[in-house]
């Protein structure tokens, strides 16, 4: 038969400040699904420090141990997190799960345009509504006039999709109005062919920093001098523990979203996890333990693919975003490349983060856009801001490299 709707998530908030929150999901099983609700979990802004999965490839059974904040709006994150399980079916008006009949349909892209009066943090104040909204950003294109005037082109999607209406337009620019106040101009928004945001090819300009080293994906004897990087990971593969399956142990330091780098990495390789834990230690110290099959049903017994997986878990978790802030003629540009699952999603949050990095160290922007790559056999979506220097850029490259970075891993 199946659950009742109601049990497939269900969120029992920490009674003491400080305390995790428990979320527990009980639902029909599919490859990804933990990826997919990680993400979720990440984008609203909480910090898994504690997981256990299990499934018997066809129902699984997940409970993620939380920490957020008392702005999490909580029934919105189970709404979210019932989406992205597999789709349920009305039974004499009882809903109960049943298999995905077929894939859904891309959403709808719209252009929000606004010009605005420019002000320190204008932009980071911008990408948080738009968070607070549900609205994904796709692209955006931000420029800085001669007379200190902004004009941003964010091309968005709409997590509710109801983008299309009128009352929630209304809302969007009611938002925007809220925060930006008097320093707003003008503002619009229309639907526009989501085929102008499928932008893959490079642009003209892409630095060496990123090009050649940063989107290496294998895995260096030593890492880039001066790069911002997690203590080092240990990873071990042993198929000796079980008759049926692979165990992958992995230690390594926490840093936001850990736990999705990993099921991502999965994902993308196809692999199924059957039973797994995670848990954080003193000091930001995690241990995974996951025993996992591959596509077929079977262990991971074949050399050349072990070694293959632990490189990519290794490079995901030694370096899950790439930073650097580099020369561009006479400017400075700060660039951040987020790598994109075979799916065609990425990390959530990363220009929210990179906005608030940037105010925190008074920094302004002169201009930005984001962009997908192709290079190589991988997908990439890169970040490129243009600092504005002014009299000159007060705060260091390095500072503002390691500032960046630290906000990304969640540990400012």
């Amino acid at each position: 038969m199946g659950i009742l709707l109601d049990d497939v998530v269900i969120i029992r908030e920490s009674e003491k400040e400080g305390d995790p929150s428990v979320i527990t999901i009980n639902c029909p099983d599919k490859t990804g699904l933990g990826c997919d609700l990680c993400r979720v979990i990440l984008f609203f802004g909480l910090n898994i420090v504690r997981g256990d999965v299990s499934t018997d490839g066809k129902w699984c059974y997940l409970v993620f141990w939380v920490i957020g904040n008392s702005e999490t709006r909580w029934n919105l994150l189970k709404t979210r997190l019932v989406e992205v399980c597999p789709s349920y079916s009305s039974t004499s008006a009882i809903s109960y799960y049943r298999p995905e009949l077929r894939p859904p349909e891309p959403p709808e892209v719209f252009l929000l345009t606004f010009c605005s009066y420019d002000r320190r943090g204008l932009l980071h104040d911008v990408t948080r509504v738009l968070c607070e909204l549900e609205l994904i950003i796709k692209k955006v294109k931000v420029s800085t006039t001669p007379d200190g005037k902004v004009m941003d082109l964010f091309f968005i999607t709409d997590t509710r999709e109801l983008l299309h209406t009128k009352k929630r337009k209304d809302e969007t620019f009611d938002s925007l109005r809220t925060v930006l106040g008097e320093a707003m101009i003008n503002c619009d928004l229309k639907k526009v062919d989501s085929k102008i945001t499928a932008c893959s090819q490079a642009s003209s300009f892409l630095p060496s920093a990123i090009t050649e080293d940063e989107f290496d994906m294998e895995m260096p004897d030593e890492l880039p001098s001066g790069s911002h990087t997690s203590s080092s990971v240990s990873i071990m593969i042993d198929n000796s523990l079980s008759p049926g399956h692979t165990l992958v142990q992995i230690i390594c330091q926490d840093h936001k979203g850990l736990l999705f780098d990993i099921m991502r990495t999965f994902k993308d390789y196809n692999i199924q996890i059957s039973y797994g834990r995670f848990t954080t230690k003193q000091r930001r110290n995690c241990e995974i333990d996951l025993f996992i099959v591959q596509a077929d049903g079977k262990k991971i017994i074949d050399p050349s693919k072990q070694k293959s997986l632990t490189s990519r878990l290794r490079l995901e978790l030694l370096r899950p975003l790439r930073v650097a802030v580099v020369s561009r003629g006479p400017d400075t540009e700060l660039l951040v490349a987020n790598p994109v699952e075979l799916c065609s999603k990425g990390r959530p949050l990363v220009f929210h983060d990179i906005t608030l990095a940037l105010t925190r160290l008074n920094t302004g922007i002169f201009s930005a856009e984001i962009r997908r790559h192709l290079i190589g056999d991988r997908e990439w979506e890169v970040y490129r801001v243009l600092l504005d220097e002014g009299d000159g850029l007060s705060v260091p490259r390095k500072k503002i490299e390691e500032g960046v970075w630290k906000m990304l891993m969640g540990w400012e």
